[in-house]
């Protein structure tokens, strides 16, 4: 019976994302990227709206499964999703020893071949870069180092890693599982220690895995939001959900990578539009290091907006908010028109 709703379910998403509008597109396929092939999807109603690079979060966390819950988002802009090495449809082609560098140095080339990809097949000068939790490591230094290339920057679920001069989200955490009672998880991450950089890929991840599960908010959307897009993706099947996850499981190690970061000493002048839309009740990115970050920012324009009744995951739990801030705030700086739905 559940294999029967979920392939009805299905059915109904893949209507969804049907692409019927004369100047529409919507094409997937494998691109030659930093030595091996990289699943890359194009969907919008229009070429002639603004490109929306994605830069996805995880590690190996690939945005393919939230398609139907972003639908509205292509009627606005042509949206461009990429599963870096190590995720999703990569993760499968390759398996883990097709995988090749997993640094996220390789990831920042890769990011700089898929946007001259991008901008080849399109014919655009510039894209909008678009960025999410893990994927903002990244996704700040090509906008920091490459103007030239991208049209704004898009930070959500925003991690400022900061050189670890901010602890407030580990610091939140012994607080939550000793009020919940939970004496062996909070005897764990005691015993890691605040200081991210000595931690393991594995550590990186139990720390990741045990915010996620104490905050009821952020518990609540990863079950309906994340899980469930995963379960119900049309453009998945059995298989690749297992190979999805396993593809998570496979870039934690690139997680201990970011915790040497620090985006001051990187640099706060950006020569493009620069946004931060943050969820207001995120606590494993919250919303204040990047707000103190974003007021540290130098930038032709930029603004900042918190998500309403939103952990992280924060423009996949609520789509709208997002598209609005995107119609409102990003595409009239990029397009130069209002943007009127």
């Amino acid at each position: 019976m559940l294999l029967t709703y979920r392939a009805l379910k299905r059915r109904a998403l893949a209507k969804k994302l049907a692409i019927t509008t004369p100047n529409g597109i919507d094409e997937s396929s494998y691109v030659r990227i930093g030595g091996i092939d990289q699943w890359i999807s194009i969907r919008g109603e229009d070429r002639s709206n603004p490109v929306m690079l994605e830069v996805h979060g995880g590690p190996g966390a690939s945005n393919l499964i939230h398609a139907p819950r972003t639908r509205a988002w292509e009627r606005h802009f042509t949206i461009v999703r990429w599963d870096m090495r190590g995720a999703g449809k990569t993760f499968a082609a390759g398996g883990p020893e097709g995988q090749g560098e997993m640094t996220l140095d390789r990831c920042y080339q890769d990011a700089l071949e898929v946007t001259a990809h991008i901008r080849a097949r399109l014919g655009v000068d510039k894209v909008v870069l678009v960025a999410n939790s893990f994927g903002t490591v990244t996704g700040l230094r090509l906008a920091r180092n490459h103007p030239e290339l991208y049209s704004a920057y898009v930070g959500t679920d925003q991690n400022i890693v900061g050189g670890g001069r901010d602890g407030s989200a580990y610091e939140a955490l012994p607080a939550r599982l000793e009020k919940a009672g939970k004496r062996k998880e909070l005897a764990k991450i005691v015993a890691m220690g605040p200081d991210r950089t000595a931690w393991s890929a594995h550590e990186w991840s139990e720390y990741a895995k045990t915010v996620v599960t104490t905050d009821p908010l952020t518990y609540d959307t990863m079950k309906t939001v994340v899980v469930r897009s995963l379960w119900f993706s049309p453009l998945h099947n059995l298989r690749g959900l297992r190979t999805y996850l396993k593809g998570m499981t496979f870039s934690e190690q690139l997680g201990p990578q970011a915790m040497t970061v620090d985006e001051y000493a990187e640099g706060t002048a950006f020569r493009l539009p620069f946004f931060l839309f943050q969820g207001d009740s995120d606590v494993l990115t919250p919303p204040e290091p990047a707000r103190r970050f974003y007021e540290e920012v130098t930038a032709p324009v930029k603004d900042f907006a918190l998500i309403r009744e939103a952990s992280h995951f924060a423009s996949f739990r609520h789509p709208d908010q997002f598209l609005d801030l995107m119609l409102t705030k990003v595409r009239p700086v990029v397009a130069g028109d209002a943007a009127v739905r």
